[in-house]
Formats: structure tokens, sequence, C-alpha cells
């Protein structure tokens, strides 16, 4: 079987210029299912950014294409400008943190392995406090009935990772780390 290779091009300027005004995270992504990077061109609006992290699986590279900004990495800061360019090792701790007129970075790295799904480890029993003192009355049991499950947030998926919101519609990855998102839930 052979496997078609289609080029994806674009300019930044053009994906800058078709971004809608005030919008944040990935505007761009390489897109096809046989791939061997990922790559992205992030906006973090003014004033944003991550919690520091570490990435364990890939090193990225970093490319500052607007604005300007400060990168930690493993406690050193440096102050981004277009054109900075820096390789983020895996295993590094991360944060940036936009300046007073956002920023826009490409960032590429090694295409990450597949999620797996593994079953839960079960839960520890809670232990039983003695009580204090008399007992107090206590309410009659709710009838036994299904457990009505959390409502997730249904304006923004949550990185279980690092916390960011991915406001994007079809985010799939956080755009601060990489870490694959949690589904969206459906809707009514």
């Amino acid at each position: 079987m052979e496997v078609e290779h289609k080029p994806q091009t674009a300019t930044v300027a053009g994906l800058l210029a078709g971004a809608v005004e005030g919008q944040s995270g990935a505007l761009w992504r390489l897109r096809g299912v046989d791939r061997q990077l990922d790559g992205n061109l992030v906006r973090h609006l003014p004033g944003t950014g991550g919690a520091e992290y570490t990435e364990d699986e890939v090193d990225v590279m970093l490319v500052v294409v607007s604005g300007t900004g400060i990168l930690t990495l493993d406690g050193t800061q440096s102050h981004l400008s277009p054109g900075f360019l820096a390789l983020l090792p895996r295993g590094a701790a991360r944060a940036l943190l936009a300046g007073p007129n956002g920023l826009v970075v490409l960032t590429v790295h090694r295409k990450r392995r597949g999620m797996t799904i593994t079953p839960a480890a079960p839960a520890e029993p809670a232990a039983a406090a003695a009580p204090v003192g008399p007992a107090a009355p206590t309410a009659p049991a709710a009838p036994a009935g299904p457990a009505t499950p959390p409502v997730p947030c249904g304006l923004h998926l949550v990185c279980p990772r690092c916390h960011r919101h991915a406001i994007e519609v079809d985010a799939r990855y956080c755009s601060g780390c990489g870490t694959r998102l949690p589904d969206r839930p459906a809707t009514g």
C-alpha cells in the first residue's frame, strides 16, 4: 500500500490575517494521519501563559513569530522576540508568558505516541472516623437511584495536565503542553 503525501503550505501572515481578533490557542496545525511531526502556530494573548510544566515525551523546537514574552526553561528566563529560536528538551520544566502585545510561536516536535486506555485503579475505601462526643441525629437516606454525574464545563475543554482552557471547538491537544484533551461532552 502506497502512502499519499500531500504538502501542507501556508504563510504565517495569511494565517494571522485569517485569525479572529482576540483568538488564542492554535491558529494552525499540521494535519494528516501518516506524518512524523506535529506542528502548531499558537497565539498567546497579552499577559497570558501556562503554568510551569514538564514535557516528558518529546523535544520541542520553538520559534517566535511575532510579539514578545518570557520563556522560563528549568528556572532560567529568556526574553522572547521575533526570530528567537529554542530547543525545549524533554524533561525540562517550562513556562511561557506573553508580553503586552501577545506572542505567536511556531512549535514543532516528533509526533506523540498514540493514547492507550487502561482501567482505573480501584478506589481505596475511606477509613471510618471514630465518632467524637454524642452521635448526632441523621437524616433519612435518600432513595437509591442512578448517581448524577458531574456536569463538565460546557464552554471549554480543560487540559488535565496543565489546566489550560482550550477554547477552539475542534481542539484535540492542549496548545500549552500538547497533552491530548478529553473528548468534548455530547450536548442535548
